[in-house]
């Protein structure tokens, strides 16, 4: 269970979950939470890593007769509680310019003081009490990833993709790489109706001495670069190949670079999309 203080980071930390393969239910009421954990715990159920996410405004003594009955059915519950200093709050409300939850009449620190109290119950009940005053959104990550996180729980979602540069460049690409200085099966007549999905074209392309120089490298690149791009958090990664009209060689490439990365264990999606233009 994920609770705290509003602009402590609860739903920074709750898509942090979601992104760990979690199953996050927010401002569910109390004696829906209990029917939910027994259906997660019942024969079938594939939710084996279920949270509920609570806010302030949510939480009451029926709340804290919920989150007790919770403790007796459930076998390893734990409660979390993210606290964070008035003072960085009231810096968080005034860069967001977003209201507080429970705004009023009061000022924004006392309101922040008046939550305080309010969810004092569920901190003195909490398993875990996470302080996030000195913590950004990427180290708040990495400690979701510690505590809740198994191996493989965040795998980069790979999209390779084929495209003609006279149709303009993908606007989602994260890599985009120029094609054009590969062999034009364009100017090969019998080559021309056909595309980078048949054998003839791509051995044409394929098989010169710049292609696979340009492959061996690009292979050397990603695997450089993959790891990096988890280790800062990224969960999806689109490479884009270009030719003049992205029928021959751009496909041809998009291809054969993920057939290598299936060769790495990795399962990217593959589309053309100018290929039928």
């Amino acid at each position: 269970m994920l609770t705290g203080l509003s602009g402590a980071g609860r739903t920074a930390f709750a898509s942090d979950l979601e992104d760990l393969g979690w199953f996050v239910i927010d401002r569910l009421p109390p004696d829906l939470m209990v029917k939910v954990a027994d259906l997660a715990r019942g024969p079938g159920s594939s939710l084996d890593r279920v949270a509920f996410a609570l806010r302030s405004d949510t939480v009451d003594g029926e709340t804290l007769a919920g989150i007790v009955e919770l403790r007796s059915l459930v076998e390893g519950l734990r409660i979390v509680f993210l606290d964070c200093s008035t003072e960085v709050l009231v810096q968080r409300y005034e860069s967001s310019r977003r209201p507080h939850p429970l705004g009023g009449g009061a000022g924004l620190a006392d309101t922040i003081e008046a939550e305080r109290a309010l969810m004092e119950p569920v901190r003195s009940a909490a398993d875990l009490i996470i302080d996030t005053s000195e913590l950004n959104v990427h180290e708040l990550r990495d400690k979701v990833t510690g505590l809740y996180g198994r191996t493989h729980d965040r795998p980069l979602r790979l999209a390779v993709t084929s495209f003609g540069f006279k149709h303009g460049a993908p606007r989602d690409a994260d890599l985009v790489l120029d094609c054009r200085f590969l062999p034009n099966p364009h100017w090969v007549d019998e080559l021309r109706p056909l595309s980078g999905l048949d054998a003839p074209v791509s051995r044409h392309v394929l098989e010169s001495d710049l292609a696979q120089g340009f492959l061996e490298r690009l292979d050397g690149l990603l695997v450089l670069l993959l790891p990096a791009f988890v280790a800062e958090g990224r969960s999806y990664l689109t490479l884009a190949f270009g030719c003049t009209g992205g029928r021959h060689r751009s496909v041809a490439i998009a291809e054969a670079v993920a057939g290598s990365l299936r060769e790495q264990g990795r399962d990217p999606l593959v589309t053309h999309r100018d290929l039928d233009r």
